[in-house]
């Protein structure tokens, strides 16, 4: 039985794209940016579930989503797990997909011709620290959105300047009580939030602060 490694599973996501998302985190990143702030999903080894399983859970909740955003992590680093996930999902809904990669579209296009349109739009691009956040739905500006299929063009509302609202984070909590966030921080967001959390005296630590795909 194939197996995939995640990261994290939640519904609703509401700030990576458009509406309530499922937001599926993938495990693993090969590239590992300077900066990355997501280093707890660095490592291949760890959450391991069988893919039926994943691909279940997923598709269940594609009823009530108004679409798919699947981050990491670097979802490329598992290509065979990601085309079945998006295929399952294309099976269950006509929503859009959204992928966030580390890697440059040149790298990933052999990939997106076999996928035969299973992502709608791609952002892609490694995080760059020495690069300025003005855009929306980006770590840095070096990062590219690509809108591929029809249903990809509601993503072109995202090729624009950085609003206020696009700085909103998804709080959420796991069944340990641990709070996790999702979405794209303004530079220096975490570092003030983990020095507010100190202050009061609680301790925290990268995957319990936050659980986000701006490498």
């Amino acid at each position: 039985m194939t197996n995939a490694a995640v990261s994290r599973l939640h519904f609703p996501v509401t700030a990576l794209g458009p509406g309530r998302r499922v937001g599926l985190w993938l495990q693993g990143c090969s590239i590992r940016c300077p900066g990355c702030i997501s280093l707890d999903t660095w490592e291949s080894d760890v959450g391991i579930v069988p893919l039926p399983d994943l691909i279940a859970r997923v598709s269940a909740m594609a009823a009530e989503a108004d679409g798919l955003t699947i981050s990491g992590g670097e979802p490329f680093d598992q290509p065979d797990v990601l085309s079945a996930v998006l295929g399952a999902w294309r099976s269950a809904s006509r929503r859009s997909t959204l992928v966030f990669t580390g890697r440059e579209f040149g790298e990933i296009a052999p990939w997106l011709a076999d996928f035969d349109g299973l992502v709608d739009a791609v952002i892609t691009g490694p995080f760059r620290s020495e690069q300025p956040q003005t855009v929306a739905l980006r770590g840095s500006d070096n990062q590219e959105l690509h809108v591929l299929t029809q249903l990809g063009t509601e993503m072109n509302a995202f090729e624009r300047t950085l609003q206020p609202e696009d700085r909103r984070l998804d709080v959420m909590f796991d069944e340990l009580g641990h709070a996790w966030f999702a979405g794209i921080p303004a530079r220096g967001d975490l570092g003030r939030l983990r020095r507010a959390l100190s202050s009061a005296g609680h301790s925290t630590t990268t995957s319990d602060v936050v659980r986000n795909h701006a490498r």
